[in-house]
This record gives C-alpha cells, sequence and structure tokens, in this order.
C-alpha cells in the first residue's frame, strides 16, 4: 500500500500476510496487532516513549540467561501469565498459576517419602496429597515436578551456596495417586528488583513480594499438564501477590503437629523427628487433553 495512515495501517499489515499463514496465527497476529495499534492511538505515544519501552525489552534480553528468564517476570508482573493461566483453567481441575522464572529442568527423581529439607533449618514440613482426575479417580504414574525457595527466599538458581537441584526433585505416584515428601516451610520473598521488572515496580510504586509457596508442574499420559503453585493461608501476602498468582483453590492450610506424633514408617525422616513438626494435605486435579 503506496498511501499508509495511521487510519489504515492495521488494515495494510493484515493484508501483507500470505494465504498460506497459519490460521491460529493469522487470528493471533490480526488481534494482536489491532490491540498494539489501537493501544498507540489511544495515548498518543512518543517516539521517546517507544523508545524507553524497546531499551525494557532490550534490558530483559540481556539480563536473561538459562537460569533467571526477565521476560517471564515482566509478563508476570502485568499480570499476563496468570490471564492465560486463568483463560485455560478448566472448572473442577486444580487451577493454572505462574511457573515463574526460576524452574530449573531436569531434576532428579525422588522416592515417595523423600526429605528435601536435608540440612536445612527449620521445622519439618511434611506435605502429601493425592493427583486425582476429575472424577476422584487416582492417576497412576503421574509425575509431579516439585520445587520451592530455601529458607532464606532464594531458588537455588539465584543462590550460590545451595546444589543446582537443592529443594528440587520429580516424584512419580503409585496406583493410589499418592504423593509425599518432607521439607520446610516456604518463605515469603521478593521478585528481582535489579532489572527491568524491579524499574517498573519502582516506577509503579508497587512492593516485589510474592507470598510463601510450593511450585508443582504436573503431568500424566491423556491428561492437560497442570503448572501450579500451592499458598499458605497464613501468609500476610496472599492478597498483594505481587505477580497475581494466588487463587482461592490454592490456599492450603498448614496443622501444626506436636513432638512424637510424626509416622515411623515410610519417609526417609521416619525416627528422626523429635519437636515440633508440621504437616500439609493438598490434593491436584488433572483435567483429561479431550475436556
Amino acid at each position: 500500500m503506496r498511501n499508509v495512515t495511521k487510519d489504515n495501517i492495521t488494515d495494510a499489515f493484515q493484508g501483507y500476510m500470505g494465504k498460506d499463514t497459519d490460521p491460529r496465527l493469522k487470528e493471533v497476529l490480526m488481534s494482536l496487532t489491532r490491540h498494539l495499534h489501537a493501544f498507540v492511538k489511544e495515548v498518543n505515544l512518543t517516539h521517546a516513549e517507544w523508545e524507553k519501552g524497546i531499551e525494557m525489552l532490550e534490558w530483559a534480553g540481556e539480563i536473561s540467561d538459562k537460569e533467571r528468564h526477565e521476560m517471564v517476570l515482566l509478563s508476570d508482573l502485568l499480570g499476563v501469565s496468570s490471564l492465560v493461566d486463568m483463560v485455560n483453567t478448566v472448572p473442577g481441575g486444580t487451577s493454572s498459576s505462574v511457573l515463574g522464572p526460576f524452574h530449573v529442568s531436569g531434576a532428579p527423581p525422588i522416592p515417595l517419602g523423600y526429605d528435601m529439607k536435608r540440612h536445612y533449618q527449620g521445622n519439618v514440613l511434611l506435605a502429601t496429597g493425592v493427583v486425582r482426575d476429575m472424577d476422584g479417580n487416582p492417576i497412576e504414574g503421574a509425575a509431579i515436578d516439585i520445587w520451592q525457595t530455601a529458607p532464606n527466599g532464594l531458588y537455588s538458581s539465584q543462590d550460590e551456596e545451595q546444589d543446582t537441584y537443592s529443594f528440587h526433585g520429580i516424584q512419580t505416584v503409585g496406583a493410589d495417586g499418592r504423593y509425599a515428601f518432607t521439607t520446610v516451610k516456604p518463605v515469603s520473598y521478593e521478585v528481582p528488583t535489579d532489572g527491568p521488572g524491579g524499574a517498573l515496580l519502582d516506577a509503579t510504586g508497587r512492593h516485589a513480594w510474592r507470598p510463601s509457596h510450593l511450585h508443582f508442574i504436573v503431568k500424566a499420559q491423556g491428561y492437560r499438564t497442570l503448572v501450579s503453585e500451592v499458598f499458605a493461608a497464613d501468609d500476610p501476602y496472599l492478597d498483594q501477590d505481587a505477580v497475581f498468582g494466588v487463587r482461592e483453590d490454592l490456599v492450603m492450610h498448614y496443622e501444626d503437629m506436636p513432638a512424637g506424633t510424626f509416622p515411623d514408617q515410610g519417609f526417609d525422616l521416619s525416627g528422626k523427628v523429635e519437636g515440633d513438626w508440621l504437616r500439609v494435605q493438598f490434593d491436584l486435579t488433572l483435567v483429561r487433553e479431550t475436556a
């Protein structure tokens, strides 16, 4: 088109797409450009503002590596990640919640009853639950990728003092669908603020805190993969999560357990827990791929 104007540039862009463009790609790009172009016109975006936006995206690329994903963090802080989770959650299944920028792939397999706490300080937390389908039946062979922060509020990829797979592991459930492991209670923490994500928070007067949580990725043949996280009911940041990840069905309640009541078999720590400890039960419901 020779005479491109602010009124027809959106149509011009969409007209340039070839006839062999994937239909879904075409649908997404047409909607994206329609909204982007409307945004530019609505706010009368200046050259300086456009350049600042490009600088932030370039900065996000420069600060990212295989262990830190700043673009994911920006998506989280803008609520985009959580919105994608919500529009793809099927009623009746466990809600999706943000993956976050610190998941480490290739975690080692861990057996039922494994202790992730190891030498770290803090009361023992026993986490158990069942992986079920929407009819309440256990799903044999479901694999659960589990991870969390250490007691210092850092993930292993952020902390040179931790092993690569500290507080990480993949547990495969048996015929009863049951998972179980011991760890320490996760803590609230701040998302990284030394990059464009932090600049965005500063510019908008927002805090960087996330409520404490356990992460899960659950995979089973014939079911949609679930990426989620579960939160402590008593956390002070439960209603002000910086990345909008909390859902009502993802809130768990810790139960204080007295000394001398830890199970005497089935766990790495059986017979070794002398003091008070914590317990939490949280079931995970998967949705069939055809749903």
